[in-house]
């Protein structure tokens, strides 16, 4: 049965609609604009830098990022930190988790332990200093061993664990299963929603860290991708190469060549963490919203 709306609740939902449509255009328009930038040719770029359509097709920008070996390397290495970090740091806050869902001896007390790390911490000299001390500088893994477990990571999987009924943990103890075992054969498969989505989240993590990289990792060969990116878009580390490229080497082509390189290299920073999202989709809504009702 369908009922008649009234004219209050149809101008609430084009203030709804409206607003969510802004909010849209005002994610898509600039990351649109990055790659029509990109790909558009220098003599266009310093014409109109700004445009809704494409005012044709260059490759060049892409061609001078990828002759310069930095990137490549830069790529490689954040493939690393996020493979390896995220699975490292997914059996950690699994394992963490775990007996914090269970009636374990001083559980609320281990838990506003955790909670405490959320709002409170030493600083970053103190810190700096622990991973020196451990020696964290100029180590690959320096970019993840200090994100290892997320406190917002470990709330968002105990509470996807308290939503699992204890029953098939009883059952499963009663047939002589332990704690590891209960863990692996159980919990782990009937959670794989929350487990995809504190992955993407820590994937994301890792992809986009620079901040890490630039206290730990001052050596060029460890370079993640964010921070090359940051030199390139902040600092504008990168030289131009190959000046003859479309015509001659005037102020405005350097201008928007090095603008046209920027954004190519950014766009190349983003596109490989969006292509994840389509294959966890389907496990972030009910990950995210099942790991946060449950207190």
């Amino acid at each position: 049965m369908k009922f008649a709306k009234n004219p209050a609740n149809r101008i609430a939902d084009i203030l709804i609609y409206g607003f969510f449509i802004i909010m849209c255009l005002m994610i898509v328009i600039p990351f649109y604009n990055m790659i029509l930038f990109s790909i558009t040719p220098y003599k266009e770029a310093v014409t109109t830098p700004l445009s809704l359509l494409p005012r044709g097709f260059s490759a060049v920008n892409y061609q001078l990022i990828f002759r310069d070996n930095r990137l490549i390397n830069a790529m490689l290495v954040s493939v690393f930190n996020v493979v390896v970090g995220t699975v490292m740091a997914v059996a950690i806050t699994t394992t963490v988790a775990y007996p914090l869902s269970r009636k374990i001896p001083f559980r609320r007390s281990l838990l506003y332990f955790c909670l405490f790390t959320m709002f409170f911490n030493a600083g970053i000299i103190p810190w700096y200093l622990v991973m020196r001390d451990i020696g964290m500088i100029n180590s690959i893994f320096a970019m993840t061993v200090p994100s290892m477990l997320s406190t917002f990571n470990l709330i968002l999987m105990r509470n996807y664990f308290l939503s699992i009924p204890e029953s098939l943990e009883e059952s499963a103890r009663i047939d002589g299963a332990g704690d590891f075992v209960i863990m692996v054969r159980i919990f782990v498969p009937l959670s794989m929603p929350i487990i995809a989505t504190v992955g993407l989240f820590y994937a994301v993590w890792f992809w986009n860290d620079w901040w890490f990289p630039l206290l730990l990792v001052p050596s060029g060969k460890l370079m993640p991708l964010p921070l090359f990116l940051r030199n390139l878009v902040i600092e504008n580390s990168i030289r131009m190469v190959d000046p003859n490229i479309g015509g001659a080497a005037s102020g405005d082509y350097l201008k928007s060549a090095n603008r046209g390189v920027q954004m190519a290299a950014v766009a190349v920073g983003t596109l490989p963490i969006l292509c994840v999202y389509p294959f966890v989709q389907k496990y972030f809504t009910k990950g995210i919203m099942l790991g946060a009702i449950k207190a």
